[in-house]
């Protein structure tokens, strides 16, 4: 079964890696303040923003991780390509 690569894919694939962007970024800035309050509420709020992207992710276009971070369809949906770093 083909994945059909709509809009959708490309926008939560992008909205992905903005988020990821903002959590390398309060992960740096908080390995020297680790005691700024606000930087950690901020990479929890980024952190379940994240969480909440990726399951609509992965419930419409398959995982995004392998080794049990990411649950798979059946069929085993792993290796259907594209995958998120080919597009």
């Amino acid at each position: 079964m083909a994945i059909v690569l709509d809009d959708e894919y490309y926008r939560l694939l992008h909205e992905l890696q903005a988020v990821d962007f903002v959590l390398v970024e309060l992960t740096l800035y908080l390995d020297t303040h680790p005691d700024d309050t606000a930087a950690i509420a901020q990479y929890n709020q980024y952190g379940q923003l994240r969480q909440k992207i990726a399951a609509v992710y992965e419930s419409k276009y398959g995982p995004l991780k392998s080794f049990g971070q990411s649950p798979s369809g059946v069929p085993w949906s792993w290796n259907e390509a594209p995958w998120p770093w080919q597009v």
